[in-house]
């Protein structure tokens, strides 16, 4: 439930529209999809990996801190609160007020305290135990499988109506091809991220040596598979061009497929989904500044647990208040360019660091990726080319985005020296 609720958020229900207008082609915008499918199951047998051999709280942190060294790790704590986490949170929370308020038929201004709203109400929720959580997560998991099973149902076994469709654009030479590719991939691997955030939490799982891998490569597979299919409806309902010019196209192939029926049955799946995952990274992700400082390089207060609820609310209200903060200053598309940078970056540093692990030998892990090198080589050539195609999509964006994580290099030093001399 964890993986598979972490990676299906709000991304299937919007941005194949933008992928197919990244790549134009039906078969372009296919092999798109499935190549990403590869780089997360690769992903996912690396973390697999990981989370065999370190089954501690904070995952990515950990694994940076133990092979690169404490400042990488602090960085990357630091851009999952300032651009990674919290900008993932702001965009779904931004999907989730448009499709709540399509299905209530309040007024689109609202989006942004819909919004707002959700995002406090799932820090309260988390505030208060790791048990309400969870329940909420299970019930919205189930709630968001429901739609996309319904969707697809429904795309594969019925008739298409008869309307002429729109020509796609067509990418010209191989140098074209290259780039769309490159540039589609930013946000289909935002879709299909999410699969380490259970890492954040391998400690409260049960024989999380066996159990993680496991979690992780079933879930990723069950989840390539789900998209594929849903991307497929996508295409024979709309078509490639009419896929490109639609701003919700689950919506819009559900109401081509049963009317305005079908449109607010898959609204009500899409509202689930998206709220299923915010409550997951509110959930998971304040672990890892706890981690952080636990090890004195981060706020102490972070470190802390609620004497009662026994969670880290500190962590969980920072973590709200800078989600509110980009959720009121970015659009939807901003904020995946923007996450996408900083993700990709230290997804390809962490799994460098499993030929670290590897290197200074020691007992070897009950789960191991498949492939010896190949695996881990290649979703570091793959994580390297989504940098660099998200500076190609949006140069400020990733400008401002280093920048941000750059300010962290000075915050680090002042806490370790500050934690040395107290």
């Amino acid at each position: 439930m964890a993986v598979i609720g972490g990676i299906i958020g709000g991304g299937i229900f919007r941005t194949p529209a933008s992928v197919a207008e990244r790549v134009g082609t039906a078969p372009l915008f296919l092999t798109a999809w499935v190549l990403g499918g590869l780089v997360a199951l690769a992903g996912a047998f690396c973390y697999g990996e990981l989370g065999s051999r370190r089954p501690k709280a904070g995952g990515g942190y950990v694994y940076l801190r133990e092979t690169l060294g404490p400042l990488p790790a602090f960085l990357y704590g630091w851009a999952l609160l300032f651009v990674i986490g919290s900008g993932a949170i702001a965009a779904v929370a931004k999907t989730f007020a448009g499709y709540f308020l399509a299905l209530t038929g309040l007024h689109e201004s609202l989006t942004v305290p819909v919004a707002v709203a959700a995002i406090v109400l799932l820090a309260g929720i988390n505030y208060v135990g790791v048990k309400p959580a969870a329940v909420t997560q299970n019930v919205f998991t189930i709630l968001k499988l429901t739609a996309l099973a319904a969707l697809i149902a429904v795309g594969l076994t019925r008739t298409v109506p008869d309307r002429p469709l729109p020509s796609p654009v067509v990418q010209s030479g191989f140098g074209g091809v290259v780039v769309a590719l490159g540039t589609a991939l930013v946000p289909i691997l935002f879709t299909y991220g999410g699969w380490q955030q259970t890492n954040f939490i391998a400690e409260e799982i049960v024989e999380p040596e066996r159990n993680l891998p496991r979690a992780l490569v079933l879930g990723v597979i069950g989840v390539v598979t789900v998209y594929l299919l849903a991307n497929i409806v996508y295409l024979r309902v709309l078509g490639s061009a009419g896929l490109a010019r639609s701003t919700a196209p689950a919506a819009d192939a559900m109401r081509g497929l049963l009317g305005p029926l079908g449109a607010t049955i898959i609204s009500a799946g899409i509202t689930a989904s998206t709220f299923g995952f915010l409550n997951l990274v509110i959930l998971v992700t304040p672990r890892v500044f706890q981690a952080m400082a636990a090890d004195g390089v981060f706020v102490p207060r972070l470190a802390r647990l609620h004497p009662v609820y026994r969670t880290p609310t500190a962590a969980i209200l920072v973590q709200g208040v800078w989600s509110i903060v980009l959720t009121l200053n970015r659009s939807f598309t901003e904020l995946v360019d923007y996450v996408a940078f900083g993700d990709w970056i230290f997804f390809g540093l962490t799994v460098m660091g499993l030929f670290v692990y590897r290197a200074r030998g020691g007992a070897q892990p009950s789960f191991r990726a498949p492939g010896g090198a190949w695996v881990p080589g290649f979703f570091v050539v793959a994580a390297a080319y989504v940098v660099t195609s998200s500076v190609m999509a949006n140069a400020e964006n990733a400008l401002k985005g280093t920048g941000l994580i750059l300010i962290g290099v000075p915050v680090f030093l002042y806490w370790r020296r500050t934690s040395r001399t107290g």
